[in-house]
């Protein structure tokens, strides 16, 4: 059986090698694409594929046509927004996601921006610290509870809102559960997004939302563009010019806010979250073992469709 793993952003060199390992040592073929610039060489690669390994590649109806062989895709990565499930699920394929490998790595790179946005973007005028202020978590897996774990080192209150997360897991973690959304807003200083991309949540964060924020209010999102009403965002942005937007997600009028805003808005120019060598391995590394595990026992166990 062939696996192929497919990457615009590639793997770290590293993380390669273990896919390689885990998948030779199971007696499957291995090919890799990699910083591929034309979907027909992603079409033409997958043609015999019998599982697919990617990151934020996107798997759509015209990719399942081509692949004929194809049983599994694995996105090495929480989200997976970015193949479509009921296409998948048409064509028979089994769709699994790679939870937790990244979280840490995301995490990190909450604080490293939050630190930034608090210290006015290293304009050199005077900022304000992390210590005693207030955090709200919006969403509480795993990402989210790393988050927790940092801001307990940084001296934070933290608190969380999740509909989907026992009341008992947030407090074992030291973290106060809030029930309505408004008061998640409203009561923190510094708000991280970690929300995925669904047909609830897209467009869900705007206007009425970030307002609430106190004075001197820090919104952060490391989870997806999709979940910001970018209209709503401006609005806000230029009613309160005391809060700060930052983000691993560049907004689709990216350059039209950062115009208008230089001093109170910061964008990674891609998707950085995941980018760390540790996540890199980690995830692909599971990416190949769910997929083995997949084709050799039919486990199934990460399953998302």
């Amino acid at each position: 059986m062939k696996v192929l793993v497919a990457t615009e952003k590639p793997f770290a060199p590293v993380a390669v090698q273990g896919i390689k390992d885990v998948i030779l040592d199971a007696g499957y073929i291995l090919e890799v694409l990699e910083k591929y610039t034309e979907k027909s060489q992603l079409l033409d690669a997958v043609s015999d594929a019998d599982a697919l390994i990617i990151r934020s590649d996107k798997v759509d109806a015209e990719v399942l046509d081509a692949a004929k062989n194809l049983k599994i895709v694995v996105r090495a990565g929480a989200g997976y927004d970015n193949v479509d499930l009921q296409a998948a699920t048409a064509h028979g394929v089994c769709v699994e996601n790679t939870p937790g490998q990244n979280s840490n790595a995301v995490a990190e790179l909450v604080f490293g921006i939050a630190v930034m946005a608090v210290r006015n973007m290293y304009n050199g005028t005077s900022g304000t610290e992390l210590k005693d202020k207030s955090l709200g978590i919006h969403a509480f897996g795993q990402v989210g509870r790393n988050v927790a774990r940092i801001a307990k080192g940084f001296g934070m209150n933290v608190s969380a809102l999740d509909p989907y997360c026992p009341d008992e897991v947030i407090v074992e973690a030291g973290v106060t559960p809030v029930k309505d959304i408004k008061s998640l807003y409203a009561d923190n200083q510094v708000v991280s997004l970690h929300i995925p991309a669904t047909a609830e949540t897209r467009g869900s964060v705007g206007y009425d939302l970030i307002t609430l924020m106190p004075k001197g209010g820090v919104l952060i999102n490391t989870a997806r563009k999709e979940v910001i009403d970018e209209e709503g965002l401006i609005r806000a942005l230029r009613e309160r010019p005391d809060i700060k937007y930052v983000a691993d997600v560049r907004p689709d009028r990216a350059d039209e806010i950062i115009a208008e805003f230089p001093d109170r808005v910061f964008f990674t120019p891609k998707k950085m979250g995941a980018q760390t060598a540790e996540a890199n391995i980690n995830a692909g590394i599971a990416a190949a073992r769910q997929v083995v595990a997949f084709l050799r026992d039919g486990i199934d166990r990460f399953r998302v469709n």
